[in-house]
């Protein structure tokens, strides 16, 4: 007999306030497979009266779930992570029939948040406040880290499950109550699944919500509903200024976590290691076919290094397999859906039309597109100016280090970044000189770890996920005082 649990049902049901229920908004949502068309499920999608239901179950039932001792809040997230392990292959076939992630891609997502659900178990933990000197007689102030309340989590496609445990973990560990609205392209892995296994673990009922509705009828009434205290959201860039601007303009000021856009460069120095940038340059770009926000989207090679650079990530890139995701030996799997491969077509043709030299162009089938290379890229092309988000890439020439620097930094978007050196101390100092929340030496910058800050600079977000940064993020500061003695008042 196996001990493999039986695989979760009902997922075409939604968790709202504490039941799993149908969404009341009369319209149906049909959850695709990318790869073969096939229809996985289809779900009855919630409107705003399962919206405000949601959030006032969530605020009905935090203050006694924040109020459980630090420990259970530990051992219930430790149980998630066990369920984790239980349910792995479930978990990653998952991934690869909704999100259309390769084998290889589903299997690091999976770990990612396995990762973040262990660290989130320490968190209950690592909540402290601070007694500071008053200057007032007979005073002393007490600060105190709380629960925000109630969180509110919009998540992608590209990640789904790991990019809304990355909020969803901290949250539950900290005391806070969530509802998520997950991506309509991959509701069950960026949101109905982990309902269910925080539910298999033990999470009181109505903690956690999961809203799956179109963004004209829910989206903004998410945003900006009187109940949660932050909000958030990975993203674009344009849909997290309009998130951000509800958040701080509306009747209800909210705090905001947003991951946005990113046009990462990855940067060879004329002493870089040219087998190792090359391997990693092909990874860190095709890797769930570009569909990453930190995907590699130019590499800028400095001019002694460029030909040989060009002419040997070419060789590579050709031997990539592309095809079915279930394969393990399978590198790119399909574009998530029609208009995501459109708007990449369209960006082909706007390479060839602005003089983009054709080093590498691949075939398209249904949704798969094979990686494109162009070279003699510059810096005012959209290939280069834009976020990519596809099997596509330029290469950027580069006089010299300092020329390499400054294209790094010609970009509106600041997420993360590489940069390739034989001298570690060299790439560390060009690393402090990127306008980027992340750089990585002698790596791809295409890295997540669980106890690192991650977020970006400029147009590519505000906060930080992971380790303290995220206790910062889902708490509150809350400042009390207590005088001791009798205060003389003037008057």
């Amino acid at each position: 007999m196996s001990d493999a649990p039986t695989r979760y049902t009902d997922l075409h049901l939604l968790p709202l306030a504490g039941q799993w229920r149908a969404g009341a908004a009369g319209r149906t949502l049909r959850d695709d497979n990318p790869y073969d068309g096939s229809t996985l499920l289809e779900i009855a999608q919630a409107n705003r009266d399962d919206l405000d239901e949601a959030y006032r179950k969530a605020a009905e039932v935090q203050p006694a779930w924040a109020a459980t001792p630090p420990a259970e809040r530990s051992a219930l997230l430790l149980r998630v992570v066990a369920i984790f392990d239980q349910r792995r292959e479930e978990i990653i076939d998952w991934l690869i029939r909704e999100s259309g992630s390769t084998r290889l891609k589903a299997t690091i997502e999976w770990g990612a948040a396995r990762a973040i659900s262990v660290e989130a178990a320490s968190f209950p933990s690592r909540v402290h406040g601070r007694i500071v000197d008053s200057n007032i007689a007979g005073k002393e102030s007490r600060i105190y880290r709380s629960a925000i309340g109630v969180v509110g989590v919009i998540s992608p496609w590209n990640f789904p499950l790991h990019l809304t445990q990355r909020s969803l973990a901290p949250a539950i560990a900290l005391g806070n109550a969530v509802v998520v609205k997950p991506a309509s392209d991959t509701p069950v892995c960026g949101g109905l699944l982990l309902a269910r296994i925080f539910e298999e673990a033990g999470l009181p009922a109505g903690v956690l919500s999961v809203v799956v509705g179109a963004g004209s009828e829910i989206g903004d009434a998410f945003v900006e509903h009187p109940v949660p205290g932050l909000l958030t959201f990975t993203g674009s860039t344009p849909v997290g200024r309009n998130i951000g601007s509800l958040a701080s303009g509306g009747a209800h000021l909210k705090h905001v976590a947003l991951e946005l856009g990113g046009n990462s460069p990855f940067v060879v120095l004329e002493d870089a290691d040219l087998e190792q940038a090359v391997a990693a340059a092909v990874f860190g770009k095709f890797l769930h076919q570009g569909q990453i926000c930190m995907a590699i989207n130019r590499i800028i090679v400095v001019e002694p290094l460029y030909d040989a650079f060009a002419e040997r990530f070419v060789e590579r890139v050709k031997q990539l397999r592309v095809g079915d995701p279930q394969s393990i030996e399978t590198a790119l799997g399909p574009i998530i859906n029609a208009r995501q491969l459109r708007g990449l077509l369209e960006k082909i043709a706007g390479a060839r039309r602005e003089g983009a030299r054709p080093l590498h162009e691949g075939g398209v089938q249904g949704q798969l597109l094979a990686p494109h290379v162009y070279g003699e890229v510059t810096a005012d092309m959209e290939i280069a100016r834009d976020e990519i988000f596809g099997p596509l890439v330029g290469l950027l020439r580069a006089r010299d280090e300092a020329h390499a620097l400054e294209l790094a930094n010609a970009s509106e978007y600041g997420l993360s970044s590489a940069v390739f050196s034989g001298s570690l101390e060299r790439g560390v100092a060009f690393a402090r000189q990127v306008r980027a929340g992340m750089t990585h030496v002698n790596d791809i910058p295409v890295n997540d770890e669980a106890n690192a800050p991650f977020g970006g600079e400029k147009n590519s977000g505000l906060g930080r996920f992971n380790g303290d940064w995220a206790i910062d993020e889902f708490t509150r500061d809350q400042w009390v005082s207590v005088q001791r003695t009798h205060r003389h008042y003037p008057f």
